[in-house]
């Protein structure tokens, strides 16, 4: 039912009252320009003054990969064209959203997706089409498992081929992996052979499961960026990374009798559940057209859902099934992380080209319990981009074991993986330094997959163009 005024503005007055989220992160209030300095806690020095958040200044790095604060280290686990598969064929290229699953006996599992659009002869290492785990063979992309070993030993195979332009995904609760098709291209577009746009499940404990890969038609065919599911409401949240118009937040609730679990989801018929689009308000009622509005960190807006008229959009786009005034969009919808009992969710490159509204991304939290969206971070317009303490264009993101937010910078030059922390502050984590200082243009290509091992001890990362995974660990400890 529709949330009321009266209750969403008591649901608002509690949420304003102080950090209204728990557990690991809170409100968080970024600062662009913000370098953290050497030995830097989040706790105030012998003068009282604030120390600055982070780990120090990053070094750069001698192998002109990735630069790191002192005492951090790096490891590349897979590169395209360098390292192979199990299969002896070249490591996928164009890394893009990532999980780690513990698996038996020490070994981390990660699901990685490459985001390659189109048909197989436009990529030099398109995901190869593995016998009995290929959706459509004209399609380039899908994912690969990386299993870790406690030695250190590598080892990589497909999880599903002939899949389009898999993006930020998201892991499930029972631990498995769903892989997002940012596309809407249908049989005979683009070289396809089958239509596009959904979202797959990937097992990677169980090669068997991924056999013969069914599309999840009740979550809606449309430009899937980022998944997440409730563990206690099994409803699952999805983003939309499109525009002209710009795209939507989701929510698809199951339907009654129905239990999650590995596979399930490829049992469901293709209009089960209910597929809704955000429609937000704020304190006075009155309706928020584009999440761009929002500028002050803290701002919070009650949610209503509007169901998707058409899910499988054969003839119109899903995002332009509403008329004005129906729901309320977001430019660039990206990365999804399930944290504190609700969903913390990236709107890349909300801004307005107007001047009064003029920002550079922002990160939401979806509360279920008040059904409200609370802005945690705006990132102001990066004036230096290659300056090395402005950040924009936040993608994926993840919350960190150690307090805070880490987010994957797509923006404009310089790109970093970035901290957020509980107090109000970024700092670097690392920076792509492919190119640099050489006479080569400089490769400013995008972080991607930021997540921790299931133990917290390493950080990993993709740089998504050519696509190499990197496993990064070091002196962790609570940012404030």
């Amino acid at each position: 039912m529709p949330l009321s005024r009266r209750d969403f503005t008591a649901r608002t007055a509690i949420a304003g009252a102080g950090v209204a989220l728990t557990g690991t992160v809170g409100v968080l209030a970024t600062a662009p320009g913000a370098l953290a300095a050497d030995g830097g806690t989040g706790r105030d020095d012998e003068r009282g003054r604030p120390c600055e958040p982070g780990y120090g200044p990053l070094v750069a790095d001698p192998a002109g990969l990735l630069a790191l604060p002192a005492g951090f280290r790096y490891r590349v686990i897979t590169h395209s064209g360098v390292t192979t598969l199990d299969s002896g064929e070249s490591t996928p290229s164009n890394h893009d959203g990532t999980a780690a699953f513990e698996g038996h006996r020490g070994v981390t599992l990660l699901v990685n997706n490459h985001e390659l659009k189109g048909k197989r002869s436009n990529w030099a290492h398109p995901v190869p089409l593995a016998e009995g785990l290929v959706y459509d063979p004209g399609a380039a992309g899908g994912c690969t498992v990386v299993e870790v070993r406690r030695g250190g030993e590598v080892a990589e195979w497909v999880g599903i081929a002939g899949t389009s332009t898999n993006c930020a995904g998201g892991a499930t609760p029972w631990d498995t992996w769903l892989t997002c098709e940012e596309t809407e291209d249908l049989a005979g577009k683009n070289g396809m052979t089958k239509d596009h746009g959904y979202v797959f499940e990937v097992d990677p404990h169980d090669r068997r499961a991924n056999r013969d890969p069914q599309p999840i038609k009740a979550f809606g065919r449309y430009a899937h960026e980022a998944v997440v599911i409730d563990p206690r409401q099994g409803h699952a949240y999805l983003t939309e990374d499109a525009s002209g118009p710009n795209g939507l937040l989701y929510r698809w609730t199951p339907p009654s009798g129905f239990r999650h679990g590995r596979g399930r989801l490829r049992t469901l018929a293709a209009d089960a559940g209910v597929l809704a689009a955000a429609k937000c308000f704020d304190s006075a009622g009155l309706f928020v057209d584009d999440l761009s509005r929002a500028t002050k960190i803290g701002t919070v807006y009650g949610v209503d859902w509007v169901t998707v008229p058409d899910r499988d959009a054969r003839t119109v786009s899903v995002r332009k099934q509403f008329g004005e005034g129906a729901v309320t969009r977001a430019r660039k919808l990206e990365g999804m992380w399930w944290a504190d009992g609700g969903a913390y969710f990236v709107s890349s490159y909300a801004r307005e080209e107007s001047p009064g509204t003029a920002h550079d991304g922002q990160v939401w939290f979806y509360d279920p319990k008040r059904r409200t969206i609370r802005l945690t971070v705006v990132l102001g317009v990066n004036t230096d981009p290659a300056g090395d303490g402005s950040f924009d264009g936040p993608d994926n993101i993840t919350v960190s074991p150690y307090g805070g937010l880490v987010i994957a910078e797509d923006g404009n030059g310089l790109q970093h993986l970035f901290g957020a922390t509980e107090s109000g502050r970024t700092y670097p984590l690392a920076r792509n330094e492919m190119n640099i200082g050489t006479a080569q243009e400089p490769e400013y290509s995008e972080f991607t997959g930021v997540c921790f091992s299931p133990d917290g001890h390493t950080l990993y990362a993709n740089i998504q163009d050519p696509g190499i995974m990197l496993a990064i660990t070091g002196p962790w400890r609570r940012t404030r």
